[in-house]
């Protein structure tokens, strides 16, 4: 099994972990940076793993630097399964329609 840490290192937003093992790529989370420009700057980067290589998603929980770059994963093609707790589900319904501008990609 590898993991790879893509957010929430050397700081507390951005929660991304790529994992790798027994043939499958999940995500743990796909948050958003927030914090100082730079850190917010970080919500436009490309994704450092290839999206429609990914077969999964578990998201931990409902907080926007675990959740708020889901909808960009979406925009960017993946649709495969996040799995998660229902009120988890039912908080980002509420949520992440506001972070989809933002995390968009800016070009």
């Amino acid at each position: 099994m590898k993991i790879t840490f893509l957010g929430a290192t050397k700081t507390v937003t951005g929660s991304n972990f790529l994992v790798e093992g027994a043939g499958k790529k999940f995500l743990i989370d796909c948050g958003m940076y927030q914090g100082s420009s730079k850190e917010e700057g970080r919500n436009h980067e490309t994704f450092a793993f290839d999206i429609k290589e990914i077969d999964f998603m578990l998201l931990t929980h409902a907080h926007i630097d675990h959740s708020g770059r889901i909808p960009r994963l979406y925009v960017e093609g993946y649709r495969n399964p996040v799995i998660t707790t229902k009120a988890t589900k039912d908080l980002c319904s509420i949520m992440l329609p506001d972070s989809r501008s933002y995390s968009r990609t800016r070009n």
